[in-house]
């Protein structure tokens, strides 16, 4: 059994939570938000982000962070990317040598293109900063719904051992050296699963949802390889896997975002809507620096981006598109 604290109450958080006490663990789960402690204690559910999923008598619910992350074996943060470097700041003080934290956040920091753990790094250099990612829905893992995901970390001791503390009958963990390509695949799908969205909310049907999700990953996988990660990451769980669920399922807030987008709404309108933090939003900008950066071109994530703060009409977006200059499908594959 291993001493494992959750930062944040969120779907994601409780849902990681109710997984981990289920496992067997000595489980505590953190909030910032004084209601929400008192609504978990009272009520042991998540109402209104995860409801229907009750947490055990026997996992504490507090928000006292210092209490929530001493002797601890295992950190998970759960909380939105938009205040990973601000809680991570906050947490730092707290935080032993050497101390295990997890980042389930997916996303990249707009003003200094960093990922989650580079963030979680800078602010706790004496952590042990690994990953979990891969297309797990909180409504569906909450619900012992059979799922799979790969933790990412810098030593392979390390990886095993979050393989053992997270791994159950319902929910398969694998393990990958490659945290650059997972955070990547995680961060740039909720970018691709926006444009999925707009076609669904434009009334446009399979065929097109097949070639984004198709032409997404490509995306991802130039982006990810210039930077490093490795192509076999993004042909996996967390890459086209995770893109996958992000595009089509109903549970997905990014599609959900993306579907009132194509319906005419403003970004700002759509995410006030879905109630929940739309991870795509804020790292679209990001994708799309990155991709200048690394000179990778990106044409749906900066459609995208044309769509949420430019200006430009779904429909044309889609558009341009589909008229783009001609070419081949894959550069390697070619004539003899």
């Amino acid at each position: 059994m291993a001493k494992v604290s959750v930062i944040g109450a969120g779907s994601w958080g409780t849902a990681l939570a109710v997984l981990l006490d289920g496992n067997g663990h000595d489980v505590t789960l953190w909030s910032f938000l004084e209601s929400e402690v008192t609504m978990l204690k009272t009520d042991r559910e998540q109402k209104d982000k995860l409801p229907g999923v009750k947490i055990s008598e026997k996992m504490v619910v507090t928000n006292d962070l210092q209490h929530a992350l001493d002797g601890k074996d295992v950190v998970v943060l759960a909380v939105p990317s938009t205040v990973i470097r601000s809680t991570a700041a906050m947490c730092a003080p707290y935080v032993t040598e050497g101390q295990i934290l997890v980042d389930v956040a997916k996303g990249i920091e707009e003003e200094t293109l960093l990922s989650m753990t580079e963030i979680i790094a800078e602010e706790i250099p004496q952590a042990n900063v690994a990953v979990l990612s891969g297309p797990s829905h909180a409504e569906e893992v909450g619900r012992g719904i059979p799922t799979t995901i790969v933790v990412g970390a810098k030593d392979q001791k390390t990886a095993i051992y979050l393989q053992n503390i997270f791994m159950s009958e319902k929910f398969r963990v694998y393990i990958s050296s490659d945290m650059k390509g997972i955070e990547l695949g995680g961060a740039l799908k909720n970018v691709v699963a926006l444009a999925a969205g707009i076609a669904d909310g434009l009334g446009y049907g399979d065929n097109t949802k097949a070639a984004l999700i198709t032409r997404g990953i490509a995306e991802i996988s130039r982006l990810g390889m210039a930077m490093g990660g490795k192509y076999e990451t993004f042909c996996g769980l967390t890459g086209m896997g995770d893109l996958i669920v992000t595009c089509a399922s109903k549970h997905s807030r990014n599609r959900r975002a993306g579907v009132l987008i194509g319906q005419g709404y403003s970004y700002k309108e759509a995410m006030d809507e879905v109630k929940m933090v739309v991870e795509g939003v804020h790292s679209a900008k990001a994708a799309l620096a990155l991709g200048r950066k690394y000179h990778v071109s990106l044409p749906i994530i900066e459609k995208v981006n044309e769509v949420l703060f430019e200006g430009l009409a779904a429909a044309d977006a889609v558009r341009e598109l589909m008229i783009r200059d001609k070419t081949i499908e894959h550069s390697l594959v070619d004539w003899e």
